[in-house]
């Protein structure tokens, strides 16, 4: 069991909601930080969408109240240093930019408590890559969730050469308290297990439609009907959307660089971010 109580994640878009909404569906206090006052509006929208879903989707405990419980024990800040004045943990959350989580580390250190763990979801930045921005170096690790986290609960816990063990054991803890199966990973992999196995398929849907040798919604028809799988790539893009594998690509060097403009151009630039705003790849029905 772990001595953690009180939770702050940095970050309110889809997954860094999600986390927000999970640790506080299982009990904890949760501070949800984002940096306007405007943004957090609309997060506090998304929570009470996630509070239906969880009761549609019929998970445990939410059709007798738990789901909009789990509410009440959010609060709102956009002010950083109020926002993790008391957090055990900071779970950090916000776009998948080198230069701007180094940056928000930084200021990060300097405003919270000495008790305090760091932990970022990046997706495929490796934690060494953060570390010295920290501040305290072995309270940092990484914890990856994937998307919809009350159904596909995996919880990578990836530490440095330098992570306390001792706090790692304790993440490993919390990610079990949160209703996530922990999953441990012995050093540092760029992409973890799951990004490691995910972006690949991704990008390789994405040359596919870019080079113009099939439409979307057939790569994910061919993938599903020859697979078996629930999803195709572009189906799966739609529900983390567009702007996160839009980030790895600009990052990724020069080869991957006409991927992301294909990706900008025909689709960010029209607004077209996925299923949160109502059309990715394909176009969503948000009026439910």
């Amino acid at each position: 069991m772990s001595d953690i109580k009180n939770v702050t994640v940095l970050g309110t878009g889809v997954l860094g909601s999600q986390i927000a909404y999970q640790t506080a569906y299982s009990g904890f206090a949760v501070t949800a930080y984002d940096i306007s006052d405007e943004i957090l509006a609309k997060a506090k929208e998304r929570f009470e969408g996630l509070a239906s879903t969880y009761q549609a989707d019929g998970v445990a405990g939410a059709a007798d109240g738990k789901a909009d419980a789990a509410l009440t024990r959010i609060a709102y800040s956009s002010d950083l240093a109020a926002a993790v004045a008391d957090a055990d943990l900071v779970i950090e959350a916000i776009p998948e930019v080198l230069a701007l989580k180094q940056e928000t580390y930084e200021q990060l250190g300097k405003v919270a408590p000495a008790k305090t763990i760091f932990a970022t979801n990046s997706s495929t930045l490796l934690p060494s890559d953060l570390k010295d921005f920290t501040g305290r170096p072995a309270k940092f690790l990484a914890l990856h969730f994937a998307n919809q986290v009350w159904k596909f609960n995996t919880a990578e816990v990836m530490g440095t050469a330098d992570t306390d063990p001792a706090v790692f054991d304790e993440v490993v803890a919390f990610a079990g308290e949160i209703g996530m199966v922990p999953i441990p990973i012995h050093k540092e992999k760029a992409g973890y297990v799951l990004n490691s196995l995910l972006v690949p398929f991704l990008n390789a849907g994405y040359a596919l439609a870019a080079g113009g040798y099939a439409e979307p919604k057939d790569i994910d028809n061919v993938w599903r009907i020859a697979t078996g799988a629930p999803m195709g790539p572009f189906q799966i893009t739609d529900i983390i959307g567009l702007t996160t594998p839009y980030n790895i690509l600009s990052n990724a060097g020069a080869e991957a660089k006409p991927l992301a403009d294909w990706i900008k151009t025909n689709y960010i630039d029209k607004g077209k971010l996925g299923v949160a705003t109502g059309e990715g790849f394909y176009s969503y029905d948000t009026s439910k």
